[in-house]
This record gives structure tokens, C-alpha cells and sequence, in this order.
């Protein structure tokens, strides 16, 4: 019977393959026809200018007031930070050449690099990293990056750095009221801009990056930025670069057929668009690890979820294998743990294979038993509610195919397609059984599986720790972990956590997708890490 079973998955696959071959000209012939229509009503012609797509609308691109995703792309094409992460992510100095934390764990010491200067010209100086902090942890501060540099919320509210000291100008002095093993994840996002101009930085950005502000037109969602020549890590390739927004899927597929804009990375084009892009003549499609994760969320609150057994039938119940195979065209890994394999906190721990069996006898020992052996469950019937973004067209996709998957188990589940502040105002509170989401970025820390999974006792924060998790054993060891300055006793205290969260199953990791980039095949040295920081622009080669 599995051998059958496994025949008929392949061969529906392969049906599902041949129906895509035969519909590939007509989609061609259509994205075609409406590239002009597109075109034409979108933008004005870029020139002789490299256009890189972002697909979503920045909130500001003053890097101290925008926080947003969008924004933070703006600020690595034109900014520098102290802080970078690397490949194997993990915080290493950037505008430092080095950060030195003193034993007592109470103070750092960062030497910056020498010949470093602002697209105006201005030499970076230690006097303008201590203006930029100065301005994030002013008490009237209005940057949405200042609450992280505090603990405690209103009388209780206590900064982190209690001075910046700049004994000469390639020198600054962090004092710290506690060791505080965060500050560099919290430095990442804060580019340092030059003494005195935060109010002018909207209107005329001036940053150490790779590329330099020339001009924005809100009205067509454009910024349009020259080469920094005199940039410390080299001069970028391309001389002239806009960013344009472009929101709609279609729109974004017709601007690169059109050869209107010349790159895209990790947009909402679809696993099927960018196969069908790959194979068009002008187009090459280049794919990498990314770090970002699409999960399962589980509410370990909500009957019958509130049985682990439960929630470990779930995952065997689940082929991850094959969703990313079929449904994302094998654009993704799966996933074993909430961290990339990357980072140095990586632990699998208890892996869950496809294995419905299993999956059953785990239902039966929660005593959601099957008496004809064929399903449904009585007891879990019409009890769990699978709620998703009516946006997210991969949510909509997998979500169909996890449910079908459910119900092969036994379990019978609805769901309910919501808009995403509504949905994200019913995760917080509780209202739901599972949801598929993603988390970009903030994953990729370590320290981030503390937010996800640890129990604030009294504060009712179910901000990230969306699956209402408990469980004392991982807050112990995630409290100590995250401050542990010794690497390798941190490395054993996340291990331990996550073989711990991995068997409670409050959260089943899918898959890591993909970084994607669909450019133009003018288009070379398309080289993204796993973070997908747009810093990798520098490096991009075109020939025009």
C-alpha cells in the first residue's frame, strides 16, 4: 500500500509538471503582452541607471526613524553601522576594525577605521558615532530602534549604556550599567550619521555606504543613488542605481520581462513565476541559503493542541519534503529548528520524518482515538482552526495541502483567511489553533529563541511567544544562554534548549526559503549571504 501510495504522489506530480510545461507558452505570451500595459502607466524610464525592485513601501528612509524591512534596505545601500553580521552570522565590527569588551563585562571599547568619510566628505569621527547614539537613547527620542537600548518600561525604564566616551576621534567608550551581551545584535540596525544632522538626514541623506542619495520621488516610489567613489571597501560597480518600488506580483514580473528593471531579490513573485522567469531568454534566476524561516505555529494552549502528543502527530503528519519540492519547486531546505544551520547556535534536535503511522498512534495515545481506524476523531473534530494572511500566496498554498495532510490522520481542520493587523492582533491573543507565518531576520540571533519561547511570568507578552509555551526547564537555559559570554557553553545551553523545545512541539519549523535574485543576464556577481543584506549590491556587476 505505501509503495502505491508513493507511485500515485509521483505520478500526480508528474501530471502536475506536464500541466506546466503545456501552459508555459501561453503564461510567456500573456506576461509579454502586458509588460507595455505596465510599463507605460508605472514609472518614468530609469536611463542609464540599474533598477533594483523592492517590494514593499519604505516608511522612511531616515535611517534612525525607519524600521520596517523596506527601509532597512535603503539604509544598507547608504549607511554603515558599527556592527555587521557575516556569513556564518555572526556579529562582527564594520565601521570598527575592532570591539574589545572589558573582563568586568562593563564597558566596550570600539576603534574606528581610519579613512572612512561620508558621501559629503567628512571624515568619520568617534564625535559622530556619540552624536548618533546620544540621539537614539535621548529621552525625547523618536526612533522606533530606541527601545531596545532600555530595560523596563515607564519609572522602572533604565538605559543599557550609561555614557559614550570619545577619548580621541577613532576611539568611542560604550560604559554599560550591566554586562549586557546584546548590545552588538542591537547596534546592527543603527547607522551612524554625521554630528548635528539628524533633522536634515530625511530630506538629504548622508551616509558612509556604498551608494550615495541624489534624489526621491514619492510619487512613483523611487530613490535614485550614484556610486560612493571614495567608499572604505571599495567603489561599487554600478555607477547609477534607483530602487523602485513596485507592489504588485504581476508588475514585478512584467518590469523584469520588459527589461525595465534589471533585479529582484526575495519579492512576492511566486515559486511557479520564478520558474517560469528562469526559463525565458533573458532572464537568469540565482538561488542561495537564506536564514529566514516559514513555520507552523502552534497554539499549546488551545484543546487539542494543549497535548504534546498532539502537536508531534501534527509534524509526522506533515511531507515537508514534498512541499518544498512541488509546491516551492524546491526554492527552499526544510527546516529542523527555528535557527538556520548557519548560525553557530544551530541544533536539530528531535527530528520529525513524514510517518503517518506514527502519527496516528500518537493521536491514539492522546486518546483522540479512531474506532474504524479511518477517521475522523471524534473528539477532534471541527476543533482546530487554521488561520492564515489572505495575502501571503504561499501561506494560502501550503496551508491547503497541511490540512489535506491533517485529515488523512484524522484530524479535521478549517481555514480562515484573515488581513494581516487582524490576524497578528488574534495571534498575540490566543485566538486561534495554527497559523503559518515567517520570521525574517530576527531568527538568525540565537537570542531570538528566547523571545519565542520563554514564559513571561505575570506580563501576559504573547508579542512573539505566539504559541503561549511553557515550560521552566527552557526558560532556565535560555535565560542563562543568552548571558553566557563563553561561545561554547552558550552553543550547549541553546543546544539543550532547543532538543527540549523540539520535543514539546509549541512550533514546527517548514522550511528556510530560498534567497532568490531575478535579474537581467547582464546582470553578474550576484553573491547574497544568508541574512539577504542588500550590501551585496557593491559587488554587482553589469553590462549594460
Amino acid at each position: 500500500m505505501k509503495q502505491a501510495k508513493g507511485r500515485g504522489r509521483e505520478a500526480e506530480g508528474g501530471r502536475a509538471a506536464a500541466s506546466r510545461r503545456r501552459c508555459f507558452s501561453l503564461v510567456c505570451l500573456l506576461l509579454s503582452a502586458s509588460c507595455l500595459l505596465f510599463s507605460t502607466s508605472c514609472r518614468r524610464r530609469a536611463g542609464d541607471a540599474f533598477v533594483m525592485v523592492l517590494e514593499a513601501e519604505q516608511k522612511s528612509i531616515h535611517p534612525l526613524l525607519g524600521s520596517d524591512a523596506a527601509s532597512e534596505r535603503y539604509r544598507q545601500l547608504m549607511y554603515n553601522s558599527l556592527m555587521r553580521k557575516n556569513e556564518q552570522l555572526d556579529y562582527v565590527p564594520e565601521l570598527a576594525e575592532s570591539a574589545t569588551v572589558a573582563p568586568d563585562g562593563l564597558s566596550v571599547t570600539f576603534k574606528l577605521r581610519d579613512g572612512v568619510r561620508f558621501h559629503s566628505g567628512k571624515p568619520l569621527t568617534s564625535a559622530d558615532v556619540k552624536y548618533t547614539m546620544g540621539t537614539l537613547l535621548a529621552p525625547d527620542s523618536k526612533s522606533p530602534k530606541s527601545p531596545s537600548f532600555f530595560e523596563g518600561t515607564g519609572a522602572e525604564k533604565k538605559p543599557f549604556i550609561t555614557a559614550v566616551e570619545t577619548p580621541d576621534a577613532r576611539t568611542v567608550i560604550f560604559r554599560l550599567r550591566k554586562p549586557w551581551l546584546e548590545l552588538y545584535a542591537n547596534l546592527l540596525p543603527v547607522a551612524v550619521i554625521p554630528e548635528g544632522s539628524f533633522a536634515a538626514v530625511e530630506q538629504a541623506p548622508d551616509g558612509t555606504g556604498p551608494f550615495k542619495f541624489v534624489t526621491q520621488n514619492k510619487g512613483e516610489r523611487s530613490v535614485d543613488m550614484a556610486a560612493h567613489e571614495e567608499y572604505w571597501e571599495g567603489a561599487p560597480s554600478i555607477k547609477k542605481l534607483r530602487v523602485q518600488v513596485v507592489l504588485d506580483a504581476g508588475t514585478q514580473q512584467a518590469e523584469l520581462l520588459s527589461g525595465h528593471a534589471h533585479l529582484a531579490l526575495n519579492t512576492a513573485l511566486s515559486p511557479d513565476a520564478v520558474y517560469a522567469l528562469g526559463r525565458t531568454p533573458n532572464i537568469t534566476v540565482a538561488q542561495s541559503p537564506g536564514g529566514n524561516i516559514q513555520y507552523l505555529g502552534i497554539n499549546t494552549q488551545a484543546a487539542p493542541l494543549d497535548d504534546a502528543r498532539v502537536r508531534r502527530a501534527v509534524a509526522h503528519a506533515i511531507d515537508r519534503e514534498v512541499l518544498v519540492k512541488y509546491l516551492l519547486r524546491g526554492q527552499a531546505r526544510v527546516a529542523h529548528s527555528m535557527v538556520p544551520p548557519e548560525s553557530w547556535a544551530y541544533a536539530q534536535g528531535q527530528v520529525y520524518n513524514f510517518d503517518p503511522a506514527r502519527a496516528k498512534q500518537l493521536l491514539d495515545e492522546a486518546g483522540l482515538t479512531d474506532p474504524d481506524g479511518d477517521g475522523p476523531r471524534p473528539r477532534a473534530t471541527n476543533l482546530i482552526v487554521m488561520k492564515i494572511s489572505a495575502t501571503n500566496i504561499i501561506a494560502r498554498q501550503s496551508a491547503g495541502v497541511i490540512q489535506n495532510a491533517l485529515k488523512d490522520v484524522g484530524l479535521a481542520v478549517s481555514i480562515e483567511t484573515l488581513e494581516d493587523n487582524t490576524l497578528r492582533e488574534q495571534l498575540v491573543n490566543g485566538q486561534y489553533h495554527l497559523t503559518i507565518g515567517r520570521w525574517v531576520g530576527g531568527n538568525q540571533d540565537p537570542i531570538f529563541l528566547r523571545d519565542l519561547f520563554t514564559f513571561l511570568t505575570g506580563a501576559g507578552n504573547y508579542r512573539f511567544n505566539r504559541s503561549r509555551y511553557s515550560n521552566p526547564e527552557v526558560d532556565k537555559l535560555l535565560g542563562e544562554a543568552v548571558n553566557t559570554a563563553d561561545r561554547a557553553r552558550a552553543a550547549e545551553l541553546y543546544r539543550r534548549a532547543q532538543e527540549i523545545i523540539s520535543h514539546d512541539m509549541p512550533t514546527l519549523p517548514l522550511w528556510y526559503p530560498n534567497n532568490i535574485a531575478v535579474a537581467q543576464k547582464s546582470v553578474g556577481n550576484i553573491q547574497v549571504d544568508p541574512s539577504a543584506d542588500w550590501r551585496f549590491m557593491r559587488s554587482v556587476t553589469w553590462e549594460r
